[in-house]
């Protein structure tokens, strides 16, 4: 086992945010205290520490002009947007967050290098976005959305327009009954998506069209009760089989490796399995919703260890839904009830890093 087993995040910080002098006649001067959560401490010199949360478009916009803040004054401050009710997130090579928001209609996109934020959605036409589940991009920066609701798959461009929708068909049905977790493999051009009603996987082109499906409602090797997140890694294919309780391994042309969790209240089982990644050294990261934690496992299946608990501070969850791990390591949580993506940096083993150029 890599660690011993503990629980992640005890402690208080302090978190301070300056008001405007105009504005803060009145007003606390800060805001209230906030949970802040220390390091994990690994074994070998790996650690895992919490980074922040990303919450409303004014975190991607942290330096507002004079005159922008005295007209705030005058007429009140803007209406940001804010996450309502998150589902999924990915990053992308400019390093922009992603993430879907059922509860908003839309995408939010914050981009903190350039300090730009837009909300993504498509309400006109035949082929309206109802309910955004998962998210993948591809190579170009294409932003491939998964609408549960329509039974299709949105696509919108690196500036955030419209450009098309896969799985449309005529009368504005959706080819997909439940379309949810979603990659996209820029090498081989295609689209891997999980239908959670018909408990199987498509593999498309970038044009939609079907090359291959595989799986079958069951309990055996490669079947499925309910699949829906997936990620790419290498040649193998991770995908949550929620209702079997369990992370399925299979190879790209949907042949069964091997197998991860099994249904149990306690830590290695899952009860309520949800978003998944794979970090710099091969692990797996799987959000399990029940117990609000994210468990970690290498590919043998072994419980390393966990973090997170139900709250609402920092390094707790409530309804934790998607993960995402980038190019650095970072590690991306939805706290789909708490309404933020809460940020958290892994470091590996400092040789595995030098290998790495890191």
């Amino acid at each position: 086992m890599l660690i011993r087993r503990h629980n992640l995040f005890i402690g208080v910080g302090l978190w301070l945010l300056l008001a405007y002098p105009l504005a803060a006649a009145g007003r606390s001067k800060s805001e209230p205290k906030e949970l802040a959560a220390p390091e994990l401490r690994l074994d070998g010199g790996r650690k895992l520490t919490f980074e922040g949360t990303i919450s409303d478009e004014r975190q991607v916009r942290p330096h507002r002009g004079f005159w922008r803040k005295l007209v705030d004054v005058v007429a009140g401050p803007p209406d940001f947007h804010h996450l309502v009710r998150p589902y999924s997130v990915v990053t992308d090579s400019r390093g922009r967050v992603i993430v879907t928001d059922p509860g908003a209609f839309g995408i939010h996109v914050f981009d903190f290098p350039q300090q730009k934020y837009h909300f993504l959605s498509h309400t006109g036409g035949k082929d309206p976005l109802r309910a955004p589940q998962c998210v993948a991009v591809d190579a170009q920066g294409n932003i491939y959305v998964t609408d549960s609701e329509s039974g299709k798959i949105f696509v919108f461009d690196e500036q955030g327009k419209h450009r098309r929708v896969i799985g449309g068909l005529r009368g504005g049905e959706g080819f997909f009954k439940r379309p949810t977790g979603i990659a996209v493999d820029s090498d081989t051009q295609r689209i891997y998506v999980t239908d959670t009603l018909r408990n199987k996987l498509f593999v498309l082109d970038l044009q939609g069209n079907v090359l291959q499906t595989f799986g079958q409602s069951g309990q055996a090797k490669g079947e499925f009760n309910y699949p829906t997140e997936l990620r790419l890694q290498g040649p193998d294919l991770f995908v949550v089989d929620a209702m079997n309780f369990r992370v399925q391994v299979l190879n790209r042309s949907g042949v069964f490796q091997s197998v991860i969790g099994q249904q149990r209240d306690e830590r290695g089982g899952f009860f309520r399995p949800k978003g998944l990644g794979i970090d710099s050294e091969g692990h797996i990261y799987v959000v399990e919703a029940l117990s609000s934690a994210v468990q970690v496992f290498d590919r043998a299946g072994r419980l390393l260890y966990y973090f997170g608990q139900k709250g609402t501070g920092s390094g707790q969850f409530q309804l934790p839904a998607g993960l995402f791990i980038d190019g650095q390591d970072r590690v991306f949580v939805v706290d789909s009830f708490n309404r933020r993506v809460q940020v958290f940096q892994y470091t590996a083993l400092a040789k595995h890093s030098e290998g790495q150029g890191q």
